[in-house]
């Protein structure tokens, strides 16, 4: 991983990711990870969630017919009153094409209420659509389905800094959790995504302090917050109580060492923690850690 020092002054892009979440036969909280192609511009060969950038297309008013919860609903459990409504249901189509368009996993229902769970080759297919070009509304539309929005729970948002520490890019991303539908198994589409593991919060963790996965601050900081969890009903209830805590990390150099700190962190603008776990990632011997070692993440 190579550590960008040159400030990106665009605006941040408005994208969304879904986290997708399940149940291990051990009954342990499990999380999807992807690992992008490495010839990705945006984080190549780094285990990520499903998600991408907002369309102009997530955001048309038609789509108010065809999510199963309100815009206005949807605005307000953001907890962003200065968004747009129609921007801010954008936001769960954009979470939701990701979803189908990665990884092949499609939050729907059909209209005459069977499962889509139970028709794995419409979701290939619709898959392959969004691949070739299709939008999305429109393939919605022909399958005659409802996005089920109400399975989707928003869980922070984070605004990349003005010095983007694993990119030259900027982003304003709203993460949402999400449990697996039952009858679904997720497939990496090796398009974007040449690899995917489910693996509980603790195991990607140890996998990244044993230099076996490669994680970027955001997803590292999820995981972290994740292991408080013992299973997806905890993670999403725990997210439904509170409102998205907003995370803009700031970076600076510490001796000579990139770091991040978060909210409450001594060096951050913010005093008030906005998460769990370390309040601030060094950049040592290639990859992100917190002070005390990566055993300081389960401290």
């Amino acid at each position: 991983m190579i550590v960008n020092s040159e400030a990106v002054h665009e605006t941040p892009r408005a994208s969304a990711t879904l986290v997708l979440l399940r149940d291990s036969p051990r009954q342990e909280l499990e999380v999807f990870l992807l690992r992008r192609h490495a010839a990705s511009a945006v984080l190549g060969g780094v285990f990520v969630f499903a998600g991408g950038k907002l369309d102009a297309a997530d955001c048309q008013a038609e789509w108010v017919s065809h999510l199963n919860v309100p815009v206005n609903v949807l605005h307000q459990r953001l907890g962003e009153p200065q968004l747009d409504p129609l921007q801010a249901s954008g936001l769960y189509v954009a979470a939701l094409r990701e979803a189908l368009e990665e990884c092949g996993v499609l939050l729907a229902h059909a209209r005459d209420a069977e499962l889509v769970n139970s028709l794995p080759q419409q979701r290939k297919q619709l898959q392959q659509d969004l691949h070739d070009g299709h939008d999305f509304a429109q393939l919605v539309a022909r399958e005659k389905l409802s996005l089920d929005a109400a399975a989707l729970v928003p869980w922070s948002r984070w605004i990349t800094p003005l010095i983007p520490s694993v990119s030259n890019k900027r982003f304003d991303t709203r993460f949402f959790l999400a449990a697996l539908p039952q009858g679904q198994e997720p497939v990496h589409d090796n398009v974007e995504a040449v690899e995917s593991v489910w693996l509980t919060p603790r195991q990607a963790l140890q996998s990244y302090s044993d230099h076996s996965i490669s994680l970027a601050p955001p997803q590292i900081m999820s995981l972290v917050n994740l292991l408080p969890f013992a299973n997806v009903q905890s993670a999403l209830q725990s997210a439904r109580l509170q409102l998205p805590p907003v995370v803009l990390p700031e970076t600076f150099d510490d001796h000579g060492v990139r770091t991040i700190c978060y909210p409450g962190d001594p060096r951050h603008s913010v005093q008030q923690r906005a998460l769990l776990g370390p309040t601030r990632l060094r950049f040592v011997n290639g990859r992100f850690e917190p002070l005390g070692g990566l055993q300081a993440f389960f401290a």
